[in-house]
């Protein structure tokens, strides 16, 4: 009845290997988007200390790196523009190095 190709195999094959990086993100994703970082009062919640904290750690380990200023400028800003977001990419794709 069908017929795959081989081609349609392959693009099937890279689809579920990159499936099991993307389910886990997207599961944090919704679980920390349903958790809001400000209170009713308009306070910062426990989930918006938490990723604070790992914001300013985040910083600090940015600016301990042997890069360049333009290297470590960029990394700030992507960690000070997307709390959440930056965080993951930073620590997933920084290619650090041991911090002198």
């Amino acid at each position: 009845m069908f017929t795959f190709s081989l081609h349609t195999m392959n693009k099937l094959a890279s689809l579920s290997t990159r499936l099991f990086l993307y389910v886990p993100m997207l599961a944090l994703l919704l679980i920390t988007s349903s958790c809001a970082r400000f209170n009713a009062d308009g306070s910062l919640a426990i989930w918006g200390y938490v990723l604070l904290a790992l914001d300013v750690l985040a910083l600090f380990d940015v600016f301990r790196q042997p890069w360049s200023i333009g290297k470590k400028l960029l990394w700030a800003a992507i960690i000070f523009v997307f709390p959440l977001g930056g965080l993951i990419l930073y620590y997933l794709f920084a290619g650090r190095g041991n911090a002198s």
